[in-house]
């Protein structure tokens, strides 16, 4: 794989120097933009750095929306997600960052286009945050959030030898700033750490319905066979979270983005618990006699982080009454 990563590091590379150049133009927006991404393939924690950041703009006076390309989504062209549209159209991962973020969200493999039908349907909205589009160079930004997990580098080889989209910068880039979804940094990178931990749980139908997580649910379930499912990139780390909460857990790992078309629960099953990136494709008229959980995650940043980050952004515009 080692010639082919080396093409591919190859083409990454030309294409950059022609964006440098001026040769590929970049589309700059009217509102600041923050594109969340990583460098290594798969999920790092992209969609909760998102929603922290968009509670976090909100919180400071900011009306946020959101751009992603939906990945795994069926339909073409861009989407404007709404409650309820259905996860195979728009993506799992923008219906949740609709639902929880309570944010306008479209989708589309365009990020420029996708932008500029937000912007046009939400006019109110003063910046953009762009989910996974690290490497969508036409779409321009003013700061940009490189995430990392516990892998950081991986074997530090590019794509398909290794796992990184492009290649490890020896300093972290201007207007950039590195986040670790991780218990410490995975890279010689300078950054920060987020919290990470459990949130509590819901019960699917409260979920649906806009109900706080709990910790008196976790602990209801303590001392009851319950099934993990999981169809995320790394379900081992939800499978781990639920432990440490002190759950007696079956574990059912299931394949990223798992369309959940069919609940394939055991036979004898009384109880899941899910991701809430799987609770947006499981409505709960559809799970009979079962009883489904939703866990959430209490994801944050500490106070360096959203210090560095406020300041690198532009003044908020200034707003009539």
């Amino acid at each position: 794989m080692l010639p082919l990563a080396g093409l591919f590091g190859l083409l990454t590379a030309l294409r950059r120097a022609l964006y440098r150049l001026g040769l590929l133009r970049t589309r700059r927006l009217p509102v600041p933009v923050i594109v969340v991404g990583n460098l290594i393939a798969g999920g790092a924690g992209k969609t909760p750095t998102t929603l922290a950041l968009v509670e976090l703009l909100r919180r400071e006076g900011w009306r946020p929306a959101v751009v992603s390309r939906g990945h795994g989504r069926s339909s073409q062209g861009i989407v404007q997600v709404e409650a309820d549209t259905p996860a195979r159209e728009c993506g799992d991962e923008p219906l949740l960052l609709h639902l929880r973020g309570r944010v306008p969200v479209c989708v589309g493999t365009d990020r420029v286009a996708a932008a500029e039908a937000v912007l046009a349907l939400h006019p109110a909205t003063d910046i953009l945050v762009c989910d996974d589009g690290l490497q969508h160079l036409r779409l321009a930004r003013d700061l940009q959030l490189i995430v990392f997990d516990e892998r950081g580098a991986g074997n530090g080889w590019l794509q398909p030898a290794g796992p990184l989209r492009e290649a490890l910068p020896r300093r972290v880039p201007p207007s950039s700033i590195v986040l670790y979804n991780a218990a410490q940094p995975s890279t010689p990178l300078p950054g920060h750490r987020a919290r990470r931990g459990l949130a509590g749980a819901a019960s699917l139908a409260d979920w649906w319905a806009g109900a706080a997580p709990t910790f008196a649910t976790i602990e209801a379930l303590r001392g009851r066979p319950v099934l993990a499912a999981a169809g995320v990139a790394r379900p081992q780390r939800f499978f781990s979270m639920l432990r440490e909460a002190g759950l007696a857990i079956v574990e059912h790992p299931l394949p990223d983005h798992h369309d959940f078309a069919t609940l394939a629960w055991p036979a004898g099953t009384s109880d899941v618990i899910v991701t809430e990136k799987d609770a947006v494709k499981i409505r709960p008229e559809r799970i009979g006699g079962v009883r489904v959980w939703v866990a959430a995650l209490d994801f944050g940043f500490p106070a360096a982080f959203e210090r560095e980050l406020l300041a690198l952004l532009p003044p908020r515009p200034h707003r009539t009454a």
